[in-house]
């Protein structure tokens, strides 16, 4: 298993929550792409001809697809793709690097972003997409501006699984001397 170096505890700067939203949101269509490959895939294997035929192992499907793109990425240098081009990494609290498990948790926690919402719309029998998107909306953006009333601005379930995101660059190669 490869890991990132050790981040200094004191060089742990926590991102601004308009970059973090901008992250998550690069994160979502890029996940849009892993899930329609997944669903190609799955389609395929299962000989699937309706759309609603099966969808219950289509939604358990994509949720370990999901599960194995974020356990891999966060484990192996805490960075997703999004998350590097915003130059953001996911480490302990400590500012060690993430394990397996604690991915997994991590993963697990941030489903929270959505309990809210899925249970609303529920609990009111809400279907259309419009409504169920502005349930989300509303969702996410508040479940977000609790991060404003953590100590260190960080997300709860990071709060919750021992770990933080940090603005990381990757350091510049030294450069060879010319002795």
């Amino acid at each position: 298993m490869t890991t990132a170096p050790a981040a200094s505890i004191d060089r742990l700067i926590t991102p601004s929550l308009l970059r973090r939203l901008a992250a998550f949101v690069y994160e979502g269509m890029l996940l849009f792409a892993v899930g329609m490959l997944a669903t190609y895939l799955y389609s395929t294997l299962t000989q699937q001809r309706h759309a609603l035929q099966g969808q219950a192992g289509l939604q358990v499907f994509l949720f370990v697809v999901m599960a194995i793109y974020f356990v891999w990425f966060w484990s192996r240098g805490g960075q997703t793709v999004a998350m590097r081009a915003w130059h953001l990494r996911l480490v302990t609290n400590d500012g060690q690097a993430v394990t397996q498990a604690r991915a997994l948790l991590r993963y697990l926690a941030s489903w929270i972003w959505f309990a809210p919402a899925w249970l609303i719309a529920w609990l009111a029998d809400l279907h259309r997409p419009p409504h169920i998107a502005g349930l989300m909306t509303a969702g996410v953006g508040a479940y977000a501006m609790l991060a404003l009333l953590h100590p260190q601005r960080q997300f709860w379930h990071d709060a919750l699984c021992g770990t933080r995101l940090t603005i990381w660059r990757t350091p510049a190669p030294r450069a060879q001397s010319a002795a």
